[in-house]
């Protein structure tokens, strides 16, 4: 990649590589990589400066296609090699692309401690509920009951909820959304502007292995009655005409669908937003008949490489500079003839 001149206002076309862009017809991997590529000029990126570190799987083909730098790792290790080069160059815009299979399963160690460090990076997991790469197996995330050709009896594992586990690994900024939203790179903005580690899951169809397992939300013409898009202040309301609602039942301290004006449910009942509170994100990542989508969760916190940074100054202040040399020569040694 040639060094772009500074001070340059870019376009997509500057976060676009030469190389073909190679899915499977009708992927929705195109349309989250076209919803980055318009995101990033937006928000003053540059591509000298941005890197996309992925691990193995249909999405992790993503670092080929930017025009940045990028690093292909192995599989479910893209976390830990992130967090090297953040620590190594605190000043690069650091982006971790992986899958469910890929960040929930073999990866789900590194996924867990790059969140609760809380490293100033965005982490985007795309989440289509199957392995595609490796020929349609039932993933992490896949439902009770899947048939594929690794569960041809369906599956029996319980699935994992991917914000609930960025939840309960205390990340500091949990969203959702879907691979063909227009509001894709509203989510991506939030996570940017965040200060810490930022979670983002994109609910992403697969059409050859999983086609339309979201298809509850997506249909363009039932699908916003099943769509409830977060704002921070707001009522949580959605439907065609804003008719339903989230209530917080007092009896069982849940969430629930209702209709404003059905048994005396009115506005005011309707709970408002609050992307500060971490039990009302846990209630929201797991609604029956609704996916929550926006901002889930969002609160500042430790940032662990500037808490590195500031550690090994306070280091050198009361030990002085460091030398390798002095380190592995100091004590008892012994010389081997």
């Amino acid at each position: 990649m040639s060094p772009n001149p500074p001070n340059k206002e870019y376009t997509r076309k500057d976060f676009a590589s030469d190389q073909e862009v190679r899915w499977c017809p009708g992927c929705g991997d195109y349309a989250i990589l076209a919803a980055e590529q318009r995101t990033l000029p937006s928000l003053g990126s540059s591509p000298e400066n941005t890197v996309f570190i992925s691990g193995i799987g249909c999405s992790s083909r993503f670092p080929y296609y930017m025009n940045t730098y990028g690093f292909h790792t192995i599989h479910g290790r893209a976390p830990a090699i992130a967090t090297g080069l953040k620590l190594a160059n605190p000043e690069l815009d650091v982006w971790v692309i992986t899958g469910d299979g890929d960040g929930l399963s073999i990866g789900g160690n590194h996924l867990l401690h790059v969140l609760r460090r809380n490293l100033d990076l965005q982490i985007m997991l795309f989440n289509n509920q199957i392995y595609g790469l490796t020929k349609g197996q039932y993933s992490p995330t896949s439902q009770i009951g899947k048939v594929t050709p690794s569960s041809p009896l369906g599956s029996i594992d319980q699935p994992v909820v991917p914000a609930r586990f960025a939840l309960g690994a205390r990340a500091t900024f949990v969203a959702r959304a879907y691979d063909t939203s227009k509001k894709l790179p509203d989510a991506l903005t939030a996570a940017k502007t965040h200060k810490g580690a930022a979670f983002i899951e994109i609910l992403q169809n697969c059409p050859v292995f999983n086609d339309g397992v979201f298809e509850m939300i997506t249909d363009r013409k039932t699908g916003p009655a099943h769509q409830l898009w977060l704002e921070h202040g707001q009522a949580m309301t959605f439907g065609a005409n804003g008719e339903k609602g989230l209530w917080l039942n007092p009896k069982t301290l849940s969430l629930e669908v209702v209709t404003v004006g059905d048994n005396g449910i009115t506005e005011e009942d309707i709970v408002v937003h609050d992307e500060t509170n971490p039990s009302l994100a846990w209630m929201l990542t797991d609604l029956p008949g609704v996916v929550a989508l926006g901002v889930l969760y969002r609160q500042p916190g430790p940032v662990y490489n500037e808490s590195a940074v500031a550690q090994r100054k306070m280091a050198e202040e009361r030990f002085g500079e460091a030398d390798l040399d002095a380190l592995l020569h100091q004590g008892h040694t012994w010389t081997v003839t």
